[in-house]
């Protein structure tokens, strides 16, 4: 993605089922669950960029002794940092301490049974510690001790926030964040009360009711009630005082999250990969957490997943399969390479089947899977031209034209590179977007002048500034005749309100097009009548809320609108021709068809709160307003 956008946090937990000496026994380091943690972090690290934190919990520790560790960090080398601070207390430490478990569980923080890490990638607010989770309840009483940290956003806060209001809280602040914690903290601190009144008429003192609710908390009941009422996408850690542990999903699988377990340890990670690596585990020993379902953990060891809410249809994020996960999971893998692939018909009609005055490359390094996709496609598409050739020629080819047609090929390089960041240091425009148009650089001397076409490959466009301040600028200096810039992904035409940053309609590139469309056809009173319908359901439940957006987009056809971004992004007084070829909707499905949550390029969005979104966005758009579409 050229455009870069915030998107997407991690998150990593682990139970280590054994006691602490097992795993110093076996692995040879009382630190088996801190390296593990650390190095599930490191293996998610694309997933944020503002920060990280971790927590741990001890088990079955005597009262007095602190049992909860946390530590967050937002440096700018916020994981070596992290970790860094946590080791810091076993720094000066003998050899006898370091390897003897027990010791450093009841002397030292972090060294527990239960260890949860967050990296947070901020859709919004500061990028203060304070915002990185995982987020703190505290208490007195330990089973109302409280950890949670997550991959999510939620499109009604403001009416889970006045729920809380009404239960008679004071929440310290409106996020979602602080939302779910006081929410899920509400319920807990229920559940607790309704246990311990259970037992406590039957003559058990404190202390042992505190074993039989640690036995009997229903974190299931628990978690259906808290999720009640959530709107969004989002994966759930939480970690609970006593010891037990839960991860909740969403009920349309929009949030990735995948678990492993056997009778050391329970893992659950963001991406597949992480938990494959870091394990040395198969592919096929790693579970997809289901939708609308919770993992937990019992302190006693008990491993369960079970419903919490009702499922929705699957909407898992598609952009995860295009951009945002890492590419070394299989299955992205080959959904990357067939997205890239399905645009082989698209891009040799553009280039006139030239294979020989055509350059294929791509941009940026994201987009280098989709790209060999793409070159398969081409490489099979020359096979047939070959073939045909050949047999038209039948008994008539010679050996020297036999040759001259094998030797045939696509000609693929690597042309556009990203350089460093420029640092401009300059106030006024002219200068900076001057500067700007250096982040990327080219290879010279591979396109002949004026008579190749340059075929670029990314993975997805947003905005369009990118494209329009550096990378059109930049290739247009190897004087290509034409410049033919492919998306992998369909157009943007939406706003994200399930944790990715994109919120705010002015930004996409395609919702330009479609306002500069509809001016130019006599079209605008469309956008004010569209406003007018937005107004009208402002108030309304969110169920009964329409997207009002849709029908604008279908004033237009596909390639008209691709037609509009391509002179947007055309910077002023560019020689070559630039068009733009994006992947379809369908295409998008027919590549990833277990994971389609397409909301952002379709508008069809998986939760009744994605509909309020979009039109929200869209009045902020119409009003002037520089807002986001949601709380």
């Amino acid at each position: 993605m050229s455009d870069q956008i915030k998107h997407e946090c991690g998150i990593a937990m682990i139970r280590l089922l054994k006691p602490l000496d097992y795993y110093h026994k076996k692995y040879g380091t009382a630190f088996y669950g801190l390296n593990q943690l650390q190095l599930l972090l490191q293996k998610q690290r694309n997933r944020g960029q503002d920060g990280a934190g971790m927590a741990t919990i001890k088990l079955d520790v005597q009262p007095g002794r602190k049992y909860i560790s946390r530590k967050r960090s937002v440096a700018s080398n916020y994981l070596d940092d992290l970790f860094q601070q946590v080791h810091r207390h076993f720094k000066d430490l003998t050899p006898e301490q370091l390897n003897d478990p027990q010791w450093l569980k009841d002397n030292k923080p972090y060294v527990g049974e239960l260890l949860l890490g967050h990296l947070r990638y901020g859709t919004h607010s500061n990028n203060g510690v304070e915002t990185c989770h995982p987020f703190l309840r505290q208490n007195n009483w330990i089973t109302r001790n409280l950890l949670v940290a997550g991959n999510f956003n939620l499109t009604n806060v403001d009416e889970l926030f006045q729920e809380l209001v009404e239960l008679g809280q004071y929440p310290k602040e409106k996020s979602d964040t602080v939302t779910v914690l006081e929410k899920i903290g509400h319920f807990l601190d229920d559940e607790v009360q309704r246990l311990h009144t259970w037992y406590k008429p039957d003559g058990y003192s404190n202390q042992e009711v505190n074993e039989l609710i640690y036995k009997n908390l229903d974190i299931q009941r628990l978690l259906r009630r808290a999720s009640k009422k959530f709107d969004g996408g989002f994966v759930m850690a939480g970690l609970i005082g006593h010891g037990d542990a839960f991860v909740l999903r969403d009920p349309a699988g929009i949030r990735p999250a995948f678990y492993y377990q056997d009778d050391e340890i329970v893992v659950v990670a963001s991406e597949r990969p992480a938990i494959q690596t870091v394990f040395n585990l198969h592919i096929g020993d790693i579970q997809e957490l289901k939708r609308g379902h919770a993992l937990i953990v019992k302190k006693d060891g008990r491993v369960s997943e079970v419903r919490c809410m009702d499922p929705l249809d699957r909407a898992a994020c598609s952009f995860e399969r295009i951009y945002f996960s890492r590419g070394n999971d299989r299955d992205i893998y080959l959904e990357r390479k067939q997205l890239g692939r399905q645009l082989t018909k698209k891009v040799l009609k553009e280039v006139d089947f030239d294979f020989k005055h055509t350059v294929f490359s791509f941009v940026p390094n994201t987009a280098e899977t989709a790209f060999y996709g793409l070159m398969e496609g081409l490489t099979d598409s020359l096979n047939e031209i070959k073939k045909d050739k050949i047999l038209k020629k039948g008994k008539d080819l010679k050996p020297d034209k036999l040759e001259k047609i094998l030797a045939m090929k696509p000609r693929m390089e690597k042309l556009v590179v990203k350089d460093a960041k420029q640092r401009t240091f300059i106030a006024d425009t002219t200068s900076r977007e001057a500067m700007v148009a250096h982040v990327y650089d080219v290879t010279y001397g591979i396109v002949t002048n004026h008579k190749d076409t340059l075929v670029l490959l990314d993975d997805s466009i947003v905005r369009g500034t990118t494209l329009h301040d550096s990378i059109i600028n930049i290739a247009s200096r190897l004087r290509p005749k034409k410049i033919v810039i492919v998306s992998s992904a369909p157009q943007i035409r939406y706003p994200d309100c399930y944790g990715i940053d994109m919120s705010k309609m002015k930004e996409f590139v395609a919702f330009r097009a479609l306002v500069e469309l509809l001016k130019e056809n006599d079209k605008e009173h469309l956008l004010h009548e569209a406003y007018e319908r937005c107004k009208a359901q402002e108030h309304s439940l969110k169920e009964d809320i329409t997207n009002e957006v849709q029908a604008l987009y279908d004033e237009f056809d596909y390639e008209t609108v691709s037609d509009k971004i391509a002179e947007i992004v055309s910077p002023k007084g560019i020689e070559p021709e630039i068009k733009v070829i994006y992947q379809t909707v369908e295409g998008l499905q027919k590549a990833c068809p277990k994971n389609n949550g397409d909301w952002y390029f379709s508008g069809n969005y998986p939760t009744p709160g994605g509909n309020r979104v979009v039109n929200r966005a869209f009045i902020n758009f119409m009003e002037g307003r520089d807002e986001r579409g949601y709380d």
